[in-house]
Formats: C-alpha cells, sequence, structure tokens
C-alpha cells in the first residue's frame, strides 16, 4: 500500500518550538498543487481555473443597437422618416439597407442595419400615423451623432482576446462569461479531500444521551467537517480513535488507503503517555513541527505521509495537520494553518497571504506575557472607528479559555495581539485576521452593508458601508479597482491614501467626509454595480474610483464609468493630465473618464496613492464649486472669464494656482 517516509522526523524543526509564521511558512513550502482537472462548468463553481480562456467569436457578433428606437443616418438630422424595416432581437438583420432618408425601427439586442450609424432612443421620437391609422413613418426630434447608441462588433468581447486568467477563482458570473464564450468543459484545480478523525477514551458521539462520569461529547470532528466543507473540500468521517496505538494505526492507515489529501485529527499531540498522535506519525511519515509559540495551539503537530503505489512511479503526498484537543485551540489552529494549506492544494497564487485588515480594539485587553495571541473578536465596520475616519472595530468575543468554545461563537477575526504582558488601550489599532465571510458581519446603526467583502479571498466586492450623516456637506465614496486586492493576494494601498486625502481637503470641499469605501476586481459588470448603487440609491455626492485606467487588458475603469455617466466632464480630466505630465510622461496613457450620473460626480484617479493627492489638488480650485452646481444651486454662478493677456496679473487666479502648485508633493517620475 506504501511505504514509509524516508526520514522519521525533521530534528531541525520538530525539537524547538517556532514562531507561527515560521510554522506557516514550512506548511506552504511542503503543500503542493494539486494535478488539474477538466470538469463541466457547473461543476467548477469556487474551484480556480488552470488554463486562459479565449474568445471565439466577438460579443457582440454583429453591431446591436443599445435601446429601442430607430436606426437612422445620423447626418439626416431631424425630420420625419419613412421607416423601411424593422431589426429586433433575434433577427439576422440582413436584408434592407438603410439610405439617406429612411429609417428602420430596432429594439433592444437588435442587429443594425446595413447603412445605419446610430440610434435615436423611441423617447426622442413621435410615431406619424395615416389616414388608416397605421404608423408607417416616425419624426425624429433630435440630432444624432454617428455611433449613437450601437454597441460595435466586439466591444464587450475582441475575438481570441483572455476573458479569464489561470488562477482566476471562478464564481457566478466566471461561469455565465464561460457559456458566453462556448466553454463548457474547462480545467481546474480540484479541492481537496480531507479526513477528519478525532481521538480520546473520552469522546462518545454527540448524539448520546446520558454522559457518564469522565465523558465529553466530540465537537471537535463536526466543527473541523463544516469548517472543511465551507472551504469546498470533501470530506471524509473517520470518526472516533480510542487511545490504542493499534486502533489508531488502523484507522490512519484506512484513511491513507482512501487517497485523502489532507488529514485532520485533533487530541492525543501533547504530552501525555497515551498521546500517541505524534509518535505513529513519526513512524509513519515525516514530523515538521509539534509545537508553536501562540495561544491557543502550542500543541499542533504536523507531518507528511509519502504513498507510494506498487509500481514505485508514481507517489502521494498527505499532509496531517495534528490539532489539539482543546476546541477553541484546534479551530484556530485550522484557520491559521489548514486553511492556507487548502488554498494552496487548491490552485491559489498566494495562500501564505493571511487575509489581514487592520481594527480599532473597543475595549483594553490584556495580552500575555509569553505567548503571542489570536484573540477572537467581531468586527465590524463603522463609519468613524474612533480615529475620525471609517474603519473596522473589533470586539472581543469575552473570556478566551482555549475549552470554552463560546469564545469562538459570532468570531469572525483573530486579532493578533503581541506577547507584552501589559494592556492595550481601547482605540489600539491591530492586525485581525479574518476567518469568515464578513459579508454578514454586524453593522452599526448608523451605516448600511451593500455588500460582501473580499478579505475571504473570494473574487467578490468588499464590504460597503454608507454612513447617514446630515451634517456632511459633500458625501465621498472610494472605489479601488484592482484584481491583486479584490483576490486578496495584495494590501490596497491607493484606497487608505484617498480617504486620508479627502480628509485633508474636507474644509475646502465644504465639509466633505469619505462615506463609503468599496474594492471590486476589474470586471465592468462588478464597477458597473457600485457605481449605479452608490449614485442611484445612495445618493453620494463625489464618486472616485482608483486604477484600472490605463492600456492592459484588464484596465476596464473607464469603459465601466463611461456607461453610467449621463453627462461627461472634460475639463476635469484635462487639469488632471496637465498635473501629472509634470511628474512623469506615461501620464498621457491615462484614459480616465469623468462625468455626472444624477446629482454624483464621478471621476477615474490613478492607481498609484501618491497620484491621487496630486489629481485632487489640482482640481481643489474648481471641485466645491462645481459640487454646488450638481446639486442645483443657481446662486453659484461660474467665475467671470478672464482672456489671456490679463490673466499674468490677476491676483485670484495667480493665488489659486500657487496653492495648487505649492501643495503637491513632488514625485519621482514612475510615480503614476
Amino acid at each position: 500500500m506504501g511505504g514509509k517516509g524516508d526520514c522519521k522526523s525533521s530534528n531541525r524543526s520538530s525539537s524547538r518550538m517556532l514562531s507561527m509564521e515560521e510554522a506557516l511558512k514550512i506548511v506552504i513550502k511542503i503543500a503542493q498543487r494539486l494535478q488539474p482537472v477538466r470538469v463541466p462548468i457547473h461543476e467548477s463553481l469556487n474551484k480556480i481555473l488552470a488554463e486562459d480562456i479565449r474568445a471565439p467569436d466577438p460579443l457582440p457578433p454583429y453591431r446591436a443597437s443599445i435601446k429601442d428606437g430607430y436606426a437612422v443616418v445620423a447626418s439626416d438630422g431631424p425630420g420625419e422618416y419613412p421607416v423601411i424595416t424593422e431589426s429586433r432581437a433575434g433577427n439576422d438583420g440582413v436584408g434592407v439597407t438603410v439610405t439617406h432618408g429612411t429609417v428602420a425601427y430596432v429594439t433592444t439586442g437588435g442587429p443594425i442595419p446595413d447603412g445605419a450609424d446610430a440610434v435615436v432612443q423611441v423617447e426622442d421620437t413621435e410615431e406619424v400615423k395615416d389616414a388608416s391609422g397605421e404608423s408607417k413613418r416616425v419624426r425624429i426630434l433630435v440630432q444624432a451623432r454617428q455611433g449613437l447608441d450601437i454597441r460595435p462588433v466586439g466591444c464587450d468581447i475582441e475575438r481570441d482576446s483572455i476573458v479569464l486568467r489561470s488562477g482566476e477563482q471562478i464564481g457566478t458570473s466566471e461561469i455565465g462569461l464561460l457559456a458566453t464564450v462556448g466553454v463548457m468543459m474547462v480545467k481546474v484545480y480540484p479541492s481537496p479531500t480531507i479526513a477528519v478523525l478525532s481521538t480520546g477514551d473520552e469522546l462518545v458521539e454527540p448524539t448520546t444521551g446520558y454522559l457518564s462520569r469522565g465523558q465529553i461529547r466530540d465537537s471537535n470532528r463536526a466543527m473541523l467537517m463544516a469548517a472543511a466543507a465551507q472551504q469546498h473540500c470533501k470530506v471524509l468521517d473517520l470518526g472516533i480513535a480510542h487511545d490504542d496505538e493499534q486502533h489508531l494505526e488502523r484507522v490512519v492507515e484506512n484513511a491513507i488507503s482512501a487517497g485523502v489529501d489532507i488529514l485532520l485529527t485533533s487530541g492525543g499531540v501533547s504530552m501525555g503517555d497515551r498521546d500517541y498522535v505524534k509518535p505513529l506519525l513519526e513512524k509513519r511519515g515525516t514530523v515538521y513541527f509539534n509545537r508553536v509559540l501562540m495561544k491557543p495551539g502550542k500543541p499542533i503537530t504536523f507531518a507528511e505521509i509519502i504513498v507510494k503505489s506498487i509500481e514505485e512511479k508514481a507517489a502521494k503526498k498527505i499532509l496531517v495537520f495534528g490539532l489539539p484537543g482543546n476546541p477553541v485551540s484546534c479551530l484556530v489552529c485550522f484557520y491559521l494553518f489548514a486553511v492556507p494549506a487548502i488554498c494552496h492544494l487548491s490552485g491559489w497564487a498566494n495562500p501564505d497571504l493571511l487575509r489581514l485588515v487592520h481594527a480599532r480594539l473597543a475595549q483594553p485587553i490584556k495580552t500575555d506575557p509569553v505567548r503571542p495571541e489570536f484573540h477572537r473578536a467581531i468586527i465590524r465596520w463603522k463609519a468613524d472607528d474612533g480615529s475620525g475616519n471609517p474603519g473596522f472595530v473589533a470586539e472581543s468575543t469575552g473570556h478566551q479559555m482555549s475549552s470554552r468554545l463560546l469564545s469562538m461563537k459570532s468570531a469572525n477575526a483573530l486579532l493578533v495581539l503581541p506577547a507584552t504582558g501589559g494592556v492595550l488601550s481601547a482605540g489600539t489599532s491591530v492586525v485581525a485576521i479574518v476567518i469568515s465571510d464578513i459579508s454578514s458581519f454586524p453593522v452599526t446603526s448608523s451605516s448600511l452593508s451593500l455588500g460582501p467583502n473580499p478579505v475571504t479571498g473570494s473574487n467578490k466586492a468588499h464590504v460597503q458601508t454608507v454612513a447617514k450623516s446630515q451634517d456632511v456637506e459633500v458625501r465621498v465614496a472610494i472605489l479601488t479597482v484592482s484584481d491583486t486586492v479584490a483576490t486578496g493576494a495584495g494590501p490596497d494601498r491607493s484606497g487608505p491614501r484617498a480617504v486620508s486625502v479627502v480628509n485633508s481637503l474636507s474644509e475646502r470641499l465644504g465639509g466633505a467626509k469619505v462615506v463609503a469605501t468599496a474594492v471590486v476586481p476589474d470586471e465592468v459588470g462588478k464597477i458597473k454595480d457600485v457605481l449605479q448603487r452608490w449614485s442611484d440609491i445612495d445618493k453620494v455626492d463625489l464618486i472616485l474610483t482608483l486604477g484600472g485606467t490605463g492600456f492592459t487588458p484588464r484596465d476596464v475603469t473607464p469603459e465601466a464609468t463611461k456607461s453610467v455617466i449621463e453627462k461627461e466632464t472634460p475639463g476635469l480630466l484635462y487639469v488632471m493630465l496637465q498635473e501629472s505630465l509634470k511628474v512623469t510622461p506615461f501620464a498621457m496613457l491615462s484614459r480616465s473618464a469623468a462625468g455626472i450620473r444624477g446629482s454624483t460626480l464621478i471621476i477615474n484617479m490613478p492607481g498609484n496613492p501618491n497620484a491621487v493627492a496630486e489629481c485632487m489638488e489640482a482640481l481643489m480650485p474648481a471641485l466645491k464649486h462645481a459640487m454646488k452646481q450638481i446639486k442645483g444651486d443657481k446662486r453659484e454662478k461660474h467665475p467671470r472669464h478672464i482672456p489671456h493677456a490679463q490673466a499674468e496679473t490677476t491676483d485670484t487666479w495667480e493665488r489659486s494656482y500657487k496653492l495648487a502648485s505649492e501643495s503637491s508633493e513632488p514625485q519621482c517620475a514612475c510615480s503614476h
């Protein structure tokens, strides 16, 4: 069935107590990605792609109408025209050609007839009926421009373009994309198979009604099976193994024979005379560590078992986590070590990056003098985290004894507390490791949760919270557009900097405050969804998007923005470009968009944190005035235009320019 490991133990690692960081590095180094498999797309949900997906044809494959209306020759202009044909969604659009002096009725998604170069929406037309009451002519009421309300061939997806990349997680929209390009079988990294075993003579099944003296119901097994299933793994239940060396060995061999990728045991890894898990793993494979300097969870064992086939041509690696028996220690160790290993086996690019956020303590917490502590807590997003800025606030779950499973109840984060032996005061900022999907975390009454948070590792939007405040004149929302940040592969450096910039300019903007933040991947649909919600539902005054405005194939922020704005504001982009060109010639590569939707101004900013500050400072002389005009303040008049010949002697504009120049931080040429 298989041979023993060549080395019974790794003395260098297992003989001393490692830090949590050292132990995690060992786990990731030993773990290896599973071999990719090809599955139907309905089985690929939540899996990681193992290949690039290209579009075999463009989308749309023909020129398509964006609205119900009339396909026209734009140069004809307003007037009365005969309707010579109809083109509806599902038709091939081949046949009659629209010429000067004629129009064709088109429906949303319908092919644009040859000869037509614009669509006039129905709302901008009037039917002209003849004596019989039939409508065969139409009156066009507006002047159309070429390309109006027409989706060109391939405007959504170009032929042979990469629509999904290897390493991306497949969600519901990704499955829709696969179907769109006709891919029904896809190559993915499979999720590992995990076997779960509890050990101990004191354990009985949870169904046991009466407990004898010395017995406890087994909670760890059910808990670990649920946690593994939450990671989209196939789970095998190995039951309870007694404190008998031979019995334990038979159960473990059965798990190995079943072809599992990860074996999770709980209990039997401490220093008792019947703690047989460690000796068995040393006998059967390689033990890399068995103690970690952390609280809770010090007695955790990590081992590797190599199983060779009869032909000795292939070998299978099984990762074994000997988790502590105390329920809290067991689950904390699962989150800190097993979850990154699962992610690595499942194809994640950066599984060793724990999902970290910063949070401020809601109450004082005493730290351990010897071991760093992973303190169970509930984190909530608040418009004011106590520092005057929006952020996470952490509330302890109470008494933290490792046997007290109630301390894990509702916990969505582990606070990383240093071993100082002192007391961290309320308001102290600490690192928090997110251990659950915080899309369902409790929110304060002063905020509205609009979506899930991608620090969970999925390609979804960050938590977005919109504060309802009557005291704020200008309500600002900041959207970071980044695949890297949205997948948890890197930190968001631009978002926090933008919040700081807005706060510093608050008074000059007439009382501005950031009331919403979000992160989305570089996907048009997800960007549009956030922009529309913030504009139409939450009625924020100013939206700043960060990133996604360059030349790379994934830079689609301008396209998403242009699809939602109703009026363009090119002057703002011109000023930003001028300012950025002072720093780097690469600024000319920006494709930023800006415009107005309803009463909301939307501006695409660069993704570089320093560039955000420069561009905002450049806009300051007119931004407050612009915001008041958007709100319909008729008292806000345009400043009197001054001829260029007189501009050099005008103190007002000299002061404005001097202020903007002195406030802007000089940056290196690569800052954009």
